[in-house]
């Protein structure tokens, strides 16, 4: 995908026929993904933190549901996280989900699954001359 910003997008999970759309806000820059879910009390959809192999929750307002993806875009594991919790690090993620505890299992996100972010297309106007 090339550079990644902060912005907004959308996380499909599965296929064609079951696709699930998510909404998805993109954690890119430094300040963003140091951020994260802090000082929010839910999230409406998905957060994107990237690059990104391992979290933690100190601070959080409430339990989340962590995804962490290859480079690929394959779920290699995912994981519930209470408040005041510091998760391991996995040595093949480069990208994390977090969403509302529950919110991954309702989506069908699991290990093995491939998932698609789109970000919207923003239109460069040609140069003047």
């Amino acid at each position: 995908m090339g550079k990644w910003r902060d912005g907004s997008g959308t996380l499909t999970v599965g296929t064609d026929s079951g696709a699930r759309e998510v909404p998805l806000r993109i954690a890119a820059s430094y300040r963003a993904r140091a951020r994260g879910l802090l000082g929010v009390d839910g999230v409406d959809g998905a957060l994107l933190i990237t690059p990104c192999g391992s979290v933690h929750t100190f601070r959080m307002r409430f339990a989340i549901d962590v995804a962490y993806l290859d480079r690929a875009f394959n779920v290699l594991a995912v994981r519930t996280m209470k408040p005041g919790r510091l998760g391991l690090p996995r040595l093949r993620a480069r990208h994390v989900v977090e969403s509302e505890a529950g919110a991954m299992e309702r989506w069908g996100l699991r290990p093995g699954t491939r998932v698609r972010v789109s970000v919207p297309v923003t239109e460069v106007s040609p140069p003047v001359r």
